[in-house]
C-alpha cells in the first residue's frame, strides 16, 4: 500500500494529553488529518467551562496559542437520563479530580441504583463529543457526534477506556463498546464528531 503524502492533508496539533483518547482520535483522522502531538510541557489547561464545547475551546486556543498553529480539541460528556444528564460535562471527574476510570464507573452504578433506575427502559444515556479547530487568526470550527445508549447493570468487556465498559449502544445488539475493539470508531461519538470535522477541513480546501 502506498504510503500517504502527508502534506497535502489539513495539519493539526491535538490538544488531549489522554493517551487514550489520542488513539482514538489518530485511528479516526489516520489519512485525513496529519496530527501533531501536544507540546511538551505544555501545562494542564484548566476546564472550568459551562459546557462541552466551552471546554473544547478552552484546550483548543491554549495549544494553538502555544504551537503557533491550528489546534484540535475535544471535550466528551456521557449525559445518562434518569440522572437529569449527569455526568456531563462532569464526566472526566465524575468520582473526584483524581477519580479513575473504575471510580467514575462505580460512582455511576451506584448512583443509578440510588434513583431506581434499574430497568434498561430506564437507564437510556448518550455520549456527547464537541470538538473544536481554532486558527492562530481567531477562526473557529466546531462540529459535535452523539450515540444514543444503555447504561449496562455491570461492566463488561476489556476494551476502550472511561465509561465504555457500562455502555451499550443503541446500534452495537448489546455489546458495550468496551466488547466492541475497533467497531467501536464506525459509530462512536467520537468517531462520528471527527469524522465530521475532516469533512468541514475537506470543505474549507
Amino acid at each position: 500500500m502506498a504510503e500517504i503524502d502527508t502534506s497535502q492533508l489539513p495539519r493539526l496539533v491535538c490538544a488531549s494529553a489522554n493517551p487514550d483518547k489520542v488513539a482514538e482520535i489518530a485511528a479516526v483522522l489516520d489519512g485525513l488529518v496529519d496530527l501533531a502531538p501536544r507540546p511538551d510541557g505544555l501545562a494542564d489547561v484548566v476546564e472550568n467551562a459551562a459546557d462541552l464545547e466551552g471546554n473544547a475551546r478552552l484546550k483548543a486556543r491554549a495549544v494553538c496559542a502555544a504551537a503557533g498553529t491550528a489546534a484540535v480539541s475535544d471535550d466528551t460528556g456521557l449525559e445518562v437520563d434518569a440522572l437529569g444528564g449527569a455526568p456531563g460535562v462532569h464526566s472526566a471527574r465524575y468520582a473526584g479530580d483524581k477519580a479513575t476510570y473504575n471510580d467514575n464507573v462505580v460512582k455511576l452504578l451506584a448512583e443509578l441504583d440510588r434513583v431506581g433506575a434499574c430497568t434498561p427502559a430506564h437507564r437510556t444515556a448518550r455520549f456527547r463529543t464537541a470538538v473544536m479547530v481554532v486558527w492562530p487568526d481567531g477562526q473557529e470550527l466546531l462540529v459535535e457526534g452523539v450515540v444514543e445508549g444503555t447504561i449496562t447493570a455491570a461492566p463488561s468487556g476489556d476494551g476502550g477506556f472511561g465509561y465504555d465498559p457500562v455502555f451499550a449502544p443503541d446500534e452495537a445488539g448489546g455489546r458495550t463498546f468496551a466488547e466492541m475493539g475497533d467497531d467501536k470508531h464506525a459509530i462512536s461519538h467520537r468517531g462520528r464528531a471527527f469524522r465530521a470535522l475532516a469533512e468541514a477541513l475537506a470543505e474549507r480546501s
